[in-house]
């Protein structure tokens, strides 16, 4: 039988105790696949920097420790059975001494090495056949002045880069003093319509499901998600493109695990990949309330080899991100929360995060209903009333 399912086949039994998963990283998303696993018995160990991070009061046991050190993620992971992520910035060597010693890594370290370096990733995509947008690999500031023909582009960094840090957009030569003196990519303009996002999960056993397309609208300021419409208003053509391209991307990495696909839609109905996650995704947090397994049930579900779950939408729904406010660092304070809580299909999620500061995620806010335009409506009007204070 295959070491991580928890399944016993001649005895159809379901052993909750016969697995010990471990997770490197303890925030908001262990979080909440940590509460989605609870339901179901599975016991979850956490590794984290933070004695504080979100998880340290739930999960089953909770190390402090860095996830980025060698000697310590081995140590961590030489008594679980399965060890998974909630953040691609991990000490990939010591996954891959684990992997030998004869643990479950899912997503494997081969996988994590190629995502978590943007340089790696977009070859990936090329040596796939997988659509992307013209890309260059540059060195620094040198590089892009050597390469204006490329602008405009987005620069991003190749690694270390998240919640829009690590991106920044080069519209002429004038904004190259912006561009980062660090290894990149240089990655062409492209007139997309939408930004789309579909997540897209896989087993051991080979199994795939894809959840439906949603659509993304990011803040111009911060370049994170400032909401999210699920489903995403599209043709049934481009949301059977858009479905099939995931599972062909997941199956191309040959990964287990939950994997996160941003595409931008062109205006001749084309979708070219931006970035992928190997891990639960903002772009999925909407799946508590609006499908029928959330992507953290599934998540577990998949690094455990467990039949994966349904994604159909039960409703339709918009996501919003509560940030810490701008000027503001100190002990977390919500305004508005108790106003939001009031009104039909309305859900609150805290991540557990005492303190606050600027554009820090500290929650999401999902608002429900059978029509999409009324929950837009919404919540574009809880963006202006709900803020998270010091």
């Amino acid at each position: 039988m295959y070491l991580c399912s928890m399944v016993n086949e001649k005895s159809n039994l379901f052993d909750t105790q016969s697995v010990r998963l471990g997770l490197l990283g303890g925030g908001q998303l262990g979080r909440m696949m940590i509460q989605e696993a609870i339901s179901y018995n599975i016991e979850v160990h956490v590794l984290d920097g933070d004695p504080k991070a979100p998880c340290s009061t739930i999960a089953t046991t909770f190390t402090t420790g860095s996830i980025t050190d060698y000697d310590t993620v081995l140590a961590f992971g030489k008594d679980k059975d399965v060890i998974t992520v909630e953040i691609e910035n991990v000490n990939i060597e010591a996954l891959e001494e684990l992997e030998r010693l004869g643990k479950k890594i899912y997503p494997q370290p081969r996988v994590l090495k190629i995502i978590k370096d943007k340089g790696l990733q977009k070859q990936f995509y090329q040596d796939n056949q997988l659509p992307t947008a013209p890309f260059i690999m540059v060195n620094g500031i040198k590089d892009i002045e050597n390469n204006v023909n490329f602008i405009p582009a987005a620069n991003k960094l190749r690694t270390g880069g998240y919640d829009g840090k690590g991106v920044t957009l080069i519209k002429s030569k004038a904004d190259i003093k912006n561009g980062f003196d660090a290894p990149g990519v240089l990655e062409s303009f492209v007139p997309f319509t939408k930004e789309l996002a579909v997540i897209v999960a896989r087993n051991a056993s080979g199994e795939t499901v894809a959840y439906p397309t949603v659509e993304c609208e990011f803040s111009p300021v911060l370049n994170l998600v400032e909401f999210l419409f699920a489903p995403a208003d599209i043709s049934e053509e481009i949301e059977s493109k858009a479905k099939k391209l995931a599972i062909d991307v997941i199956n191309k990495l040959d990964m287990i695990g939950i994997l996160a696909i941003e595409f931008f839609l062109l205006e001749n109905g084309d979708l070219l990949i931006n970035e992928i996650a190997p891990r639960p995704h903002n772009s999925g947090h909407h799946t508590i309330e609006c499908n029928n397994t959330s992507q953290f049930e599934q998540h577990f579900r998949a690094v455990l080899n467990l039949p994966l779950g349904n994604t159909d939408i039960i409703t339709p729904g918009v996501m919003i991100n509560l940030l810490g406010e701008e000027d503001y660092n100190g002990p977390a304070k919500y305004i508005g929360v108790k106003e939001a809580m009031s009104k039909k299909g309305v859900f609150i999620h805290l991540y557990g995060k005492t303190t606050t500061k600027p554009h820090r995620k500290m929650g999401h806010l999902t608002v429900t209903s059978n029509n999409l335009s009324e929950a837009k409506q919404l919540a574009r009007g809880f963006i202006k009333t709900v803020k998270v204070i010091a």
